[in-house]
């Protein structure tokens, strides 16, 4: 299975100081670098090789791709040639204009590209054929490196490239991303927020501009003034209108950045205006205000300097603001710190992280649409203490990104379907049960279940306890997820599911009773009838017994129990230790296995002699047990079948094995108890 559980407790935000080298060999950049220059051998990535793995993994290229470094594309090769600017990002042949867009984004902040793309490398004296970019991956920050070759076809640059023919930080970049993501078809499709995060580590916030607020072009300008990514689009009805032409001469189903907002004086009033750059590099608005329209001879050369107007087929053009709000549908903003559309005061946000897992037959519940699985997702407990400055509420974003899934693209894997709702607590700790979501409508919710990596909404709610459900739309659906809440003022966020607990009651030992009942009676018969004068009885004679007795026992629809269950409830009984059970033994047991099926029959909602799985977190707690998610999807593991159903056999087990666990730990806990006290006492 390829989704391992995932620590959901809070965590700081990551810092980019400290990105984490991520080659195989263990080594970060500079020290493989130093090695290239000590044996005067160009670097070679092992881990993202010069062949077709790296390029599809669906299809063979369709023409023969050759791989080859700048120096032998061209004779001056340069790193970044005068400034990295958004005119050096022009499209290749992949569909990865999402990604373009963003890069064209990052170009607007130097401190932030300098950050992606370190601005201390060369083709000069140094040279080794390496170069390093670094990303933002859920919470973390990674150095990814790579060598040069890149793939060409007739000594031309096949994929992303500047228009400056020997200028290459971009199309490197590109490569750098391919690698993260596992391949360059892995980069086909996606959205502009997705990449403007990994390349800030900020929060994305999307906008419906047919549905903006009415101070939308304030809050446009103030996101551009703090150096927020912003980027746009044009819906599609259908995928045939994928990059489909507007008359107007705007590309439907394409992203483009948004580069700039200036208001114009034209002909005595102000003109609200917005600049867009397409990736392509070329096709361009033909409408009002594009480069060679009437508008501009009636506004002073000062006014177009100012606005760096030029006639230039370059993809980038202004427009009316008006006529954005028509043609357009899709706004992308990346903040790079959440509270820059807020107000004009800069003020720092509390941001804790939550890491997770959804695991079929576990913690894979879907949402409220099926209540008998969606109270089995995870929990987390959100307190809002503080309220913001003036305001009678809590402000703060709630952002659930799915992990990896463009990697996990080769394997057929495909973006999800998800959102979160988010409860007011009832007051009490543990994870919350089917029945309190059954009569509780939700407080808030995400605007909407939808396949994108990240789902990002801004509340408001009054200061108290709430409970946050991150699921995916269907049920059974398998996913890592990373939580991140960015609150105004300190919230102090926990995962529900996280305490492991034993409570079960104290163990009965075997007594003489002056008169037996009549349930023992007959057990005593059968004892005495298999094991003879010593009344002890081997797993297989065990076996024999208890299907003999479960078979005469009329509510109950379960299969034999196994040879593997007899030697285990020997192993948790036998006290002599010679592999064997005793009447008085055997006693003790019953009394626990009676407790055990009937937690079963309350747990097997259907009659059908099975549980489902989703209900083993209530039945080990009704029998004393409260796990983790990380304990619970192994249990689920290793007993459910691919029907997410538990036999009472694998149930039966899972309890010994817990209750065996739980003597070892109590046993420990004991011994270092007298440990520490004979230290004391020292």
């Amino acid at each position: 299975m390829p989704y391992l559980y995932q620590d959901s407790k809070p965590r700081p935000a990551a810092r980019p100081g400290g990105a984490r080298a991520t080659h195989s060999s263990g080594k970060g950049y500079e020290e493989l670098k130093q090695e290239c220059l000590r044996t005067g051998v160009l670097f070679e990535d092992s881990d993202f090789p010069a062949c077709n793995s790296s390029l599809f993994f669906s299809e063979n290229p369709p023409i023969p791709f050759v791989w080859k470094r700048p120096g032998d594309i061209v004779k001056d090769p340069k790193f970044i040639l005068g400034g990295a600017t958004r005119t050096d990002i022009c499209q290749g042949d992949l569909g990865d204009c999402w990604l373009l867009a963003a890069i064209a984004s990052l170009t607007l902040n130097e401190k932030t590209l300098a950050r992606v793309v370190p601005l201390d490398q060369n083709f000069g004296p140094d040279y080794a054929g390496i170069f390093h970019f670094q990303f933002w991956q859920h919470n973390e920050w990674l150095d990814v490196v790579i060598d040069d070759r890149l793939p060409t076809f007739k000594g031309r640059l096949v994929f992303l490239h500047s228009a400056e023919l020997n200028e290459f930080w971009s199309a490197l970049l590109e490569k750098a991303y391919a690698k993260l993501n596992g391949s360059y078809e892995s980069l086909k499709g996606g959205s502009t927020i997705e990449a403007m995060e990994d390349f800030t580590g900020g929060i994305g916030e999307m906008y419906d501009v047919k549905a903006a607020p009415d101070n939308f072009y304030e809050i446009l300008e103030k996101a551009l003034k703090r150096c927020s990514m912003v980027g746009c689009s044009i819906d599609t009805s259908s995928a045939a209108e994928s990059e489909a032409r507007t008359p107007f001469g705007l590309v439907k189903g394409h992203a483009y950045s948004v580069t700039g907002i200036e208001e114009v004086s034209y002909r005595g009033r102000q003109v609200q205006l917005i600049r867009i750059r397409n990736p392509w590099g070329q096709v361009e608005w033909n409408g009002p205000w594009s480069d060679n329209s009437a508008e501009w001879r009636s506004v002073s050369p000062s006014e177009q300097r100012r606005l760096s107007q030029a006639a230039r087929d370059d993809g980038e053009f202004w427009m009316k603001f008006e006529d954005f709000k028509v043609h357009f549908d899709k706004v992308e903003i990346c903040n790079l710190t959440p509270d820059a559309l807020e107000d004009s005061t800069a003020h720092k946000w509390e941001v804790t992280i939550h890491q997770g897992s959804w695991v079929r037959g576990a913690t894979a519940g879907g949402c409220r649409n099926f209540l008998e699985t969606f109270w089995t997702n995870p929990q987390i407990k959100l307190h809002l203490t503080e309220k913001d400055d003036g305001q009678d509420d809590c402000t703060f974003i709630a952002a659930l990104m799915q992990k990896g899934r463009r990697k996990l693209k080769k394997l057929g894997a495909e973006m999800l379907t998800i959102g979160y709702s988010i409860y007011e607590s009832p007051g009490r700790d543990g994870h919350l049960g089917k029945d309190f979501f059954r009569y509780h409508p939700s407080k808030a919710r995400s605007k909407t279940y939808i396949n994108l990596r990240e789902v990002s909404h801004r509340f408001k709610l009054p200061p108290g306890d709430y409970i946050l459900i991150p699921t995916t739309f269907e049920p059974h659906q398998e996913a890592d997820f990373c939580l991140r809440i960015f609150s105004e003022k300190k919230a102090i966020t926990e995962d529900l599911d996280e305490n492991v607990a034993i409570d079960l009651p104290e163990p009965l030992h075997p007594t003489p009773s002056p008169q037996e009942t009549e349930e023992e009676k007959q057990f005593r018969a059968l004892f005495e009838q298999i094991s003879g004068e010593d009344m002890e009885i081997s797993a297989e004679e065990l076996e024999y017994v208890l299907n003999a007795v479960l078979k005469k026992t009329k509510n109950i629809k379960f299969k034999n129990l196994s040879l593997t269950s007899c030697r285990n409830i020997i192993s948790l009984m036998d006290t002599s230790g010679n592999g064997k059970l005793e009447f008085s033994e055997f006693k003790v047991f019953w009394e626990k296995m009676k407790k055990w099926i009937n937690i079963f029959l309350q747990f097997d909602f259907d009659k059908s002699g099975s549980m489902s799985s989703y209900e083993l977190r209530g039945a080990l707690k009704a029998a004393g047990y409260q796990l983790n998610n990380y304990l619970l999807q192994l249990v689920v593991l290793r007993y459910s079948d691919e029907q997410f159903q538990i036999e009472f056999d694998d149930f039966l087990n899972c309890l010994i094995r817990l209750e065996n666990a739980s003597r070892v730990f109590q046993a420990l806990s004991v011994k270092n108890k007298e440990f520490i006290n004979l230290n004391i006492g020292e």
